[in-house]
């Protein structure tokens, strides 16, 4: 969450610290600000609000004179959202300027013996006390100020620092929170995204755990926490620009959507060879994969729901139990675990925050852990012993759509390895289920091919005030991520329940106009659906049934429907989410909802 942006070079700085931190508000946030160095002293300028209240309010950066900088948009978390509390924050010599995602665990304690130095406070933020504390160890040096400091604060952190005794250079420093160095001609950067950066260079530099990035005009310097030069490979940037604009779309999300046949077919495609599915590098052996009596599936949100997909399929095919634990909640409840468990861990980022205090338990406890991840080098892939990547592209709107069908599709293909590795699944049925997968992108473009008349039943559905889901199995999975869809961009009150567990008291909640959506794409359980949408017709529902091409006798049993074309009931999840997300769209749409930068979230969320 938060986007942190920093410039040093031969241009002004505040126009370009404004344009990188407009590529970073798809992150969420409620106020932005930034500091420059204006030949004398450090400026600093901050509002509550969107960045353009920022922009107007400095004139598009031509008010702020200087050449070194650093901006930030702030999602707030100690303190509510206002100008005073609004990053940069300063420290009260003046000397220093601070941008900050993250959370400082004990601020507190720290801001009381710094009050007893005699330093005064003026946000209710963490963050001032990083900027106070520098002023406090800076003794003339500006590495040791920033090593003395780290050695104080708890937490997580991307910082951003700039100093007036030391104009030339910002600070960048990462701990749990992710912040790369930009490489430019005459001119380098910070910033927590790579899109903020990625009109003016290609190269970076992904800081690690605990790395000082000392950056100037003329070059850039990175250390470790005792000073010493750490040598780093850059890395070039090959995506496309055009990939982190809409191209046309009135919104990234709209975009991203109809992005999924492609990211989908760059997943599976490279990981198909002569018929057999090849896992990119992963040291996992065959022997390990039989020794597994566990496996632990460990998310957030949308990632959390492949993981409960995922639990079906693992235990349909590999014979293998699994658990899917909410990250946040796994490390507290003392899991059972040891070398003979795989813990598979599911991030779109690579770097939320309890999904990597999750897999740092699991290797604690000795699992064996395999990382699914669209970032490259993030924390979160660094860190486990494997890594499947999603190769999705960037996904900019915050309701993320084709990072979860690719998270979907890297499921399917190490079910379907581990499998046939475990004898659990024939040579024929692995054969199908190959060319089932490779004909996925290809019916993921037909589900999207009725978009239009999705928009015609969101048109008669986005004033719904409550709208439930309902499933069973894999359907029951993708009713968590149909509701949580429509509700993040809505804001229409939505849950999702098992449809067999209606008549256990969700059914007092169904009254006369009531929309429940009912996914029944599963054939074998395709009746005992109908019989779960009886019962809420019977109490008034008006009820959206979601179901293969092939069962239009649906529409004997429902008010509406949505088709998706036929494939294995493996892979059918992937094509059932594609109407949800275009219903929660259209819904959210028509009612004029910020659908890419929705309220209260952020797309990257690194802090616990």
């Amino acid at each position: 969450m938060c986007g942190i942006v920093g410039y040093a070079g031969g241009d002004q700085a505040a126009p370009i610290l404004l344009k990188g931190l407009a590529k970073l508000e798809y992150r969420g946030y409620d106020s932005a600000g930034v500091a420059v160095y204006d030949g004398t002293s450090i400026q600093v300028v901050k509002t509550k609000g969107r960045l353009k209240v920022l922009s107007d309010k400095i004139h598009q950066g031509a008010d702020l004179s200087g050449v070194v900088g650093i901006g930030h948009t702030r999602w707030a978390t100690h303190g509510k959202p206002s100008d005073v509390n609004a990053h940069p924050h300063m420290s009260q010599s003046g000397k220093f300027a601070v941008v900050h995602n993250g959370i400082i665990e004990n601020y507190l304690s720290l801001r009381n013996f710094l009050t007893e130095q005699g330093y005064r406070f003026v946000s209710e933020t963490d963050t001032e006390v990083v900027a106070q504390l520098l002023d406090y160890f800076y003794e003339g040096n500006l590495l040791d100020a920033v090593v003395k400091t780290l050695g104080k604060i708890r937490g997580s952190y991307a910082l951003g620092i700039l100093c007036k005794d030391h104009p030339d250079c910002i600070i960048g420093v990462r701990k749990d929170s992710p912040l790369i160095v930009g490489l430019g001609k005459g001119e380098n950067f910070i910033a927590s995204d790579i899109p903020a950066i990625l009109n003016r260079t290609r190269d970076i530099y992904r800081l690690e755990e605990n790395e000082i990035a000392v950056v100037k005009k003329t070059g850039v310097a990175i250390y470790n926490l005792d000073k010493k030069i750490v040598e780093k490979t850059p890395c070039h940037i090959d995506w496309d620009i055009s990939s982190a604009e809409k191209c046309g779309y009135d919104h990234f999300m709209a975009k991203e959507i109809m992005e999924q046949p492609k990211a989908v077919r760059d997943t599976i495609s490279p990981r198909i060879r002569d018929g057999e599915i090849v896992l990119d590098d992963i040291r996992l052996t065959e022997e390990q994969i039989r020794n597994f009596t566990r496996i632990f599936i460990v998310a957030c949100g949308s990632a959390y729901h492949v993981g409960v997909v995922a639990k079906y399929i693992f235990e349909q095919y590999t014979r293998i139990p699994v658990e899917v634990d909410v990250a946040s909640e796994f490390r507290y409840r003392h899991p059972i675990i040891d070398h003979k468990v795989l813990v598979l861990v599911i991030s779109q980022s690579g770097e939320t925050a309890d999904t990597l205090a999750a897999l740092r338990e699991a290797k604690r406890l000795g699992a064996r852990t395999i990382s699914i991840v669209n970032v490259v080098g993030s924390s979160i892939a660094s860190e486990s012993d494997d890594v499947l990547y999603t190769w999705a592209g960037p996904e900019i709107a915050v309701a993320t759509t084709k990072a979860y069908s690719t998270q979907l599709a890297v499921v399917y293909l190490l079910a379907i390895y581990m499998a046939e590795k475990l004898g659990s699944m024939s040579k024929t049925d692995y054969r199908f289920y190959i060319s089932q997968l490779e004909s996925l992108p290809d019916k993921i473009q037909e589900a999207l091919n009725t978009k239009e008349h999705v928009r015609r039943l969101a048109d008669q559905f986005y004033r719904s005030d409550d709208i439930f889901f309902i499933g069973r199995n894999l359907d029951y999975a993708m009713s968590l991520e149909g509701s949580l869809k429509l509700k993040e961009i809505s804001y229409i009150h939505s849950e999702a329940y098992a449809a067999g567990e209606l008549k256990h008291g969700t059914i007092s909640l169904i009254e006369e106009g009531t929309l429940v959506v009912a996914l029944a794409t599963q054939r074998r359980l395709f009746e005992k659906m109908m019989s779960n949408v009886k019962e809420v017709k019977a109490r008034g529902a008006v009820v959206l049934g979601v179901t293969t091409d092939n069962n239009t006798q649906i529409e004997k049993e429902t008010d509406c429907a949505f088709y998706v074309p036929q494939i294995c009931d493996m892979m059918l999840p992937s094509l059932a989410v594609v109407p949800l997300q275009m219903f929660a769209y259209y819904v959210a749409f028509l009612k004029g909802c910020d659908i890419d930068k929705p309220r209260n979230l952020a797309k990257s969320v690194t802090v616990e």
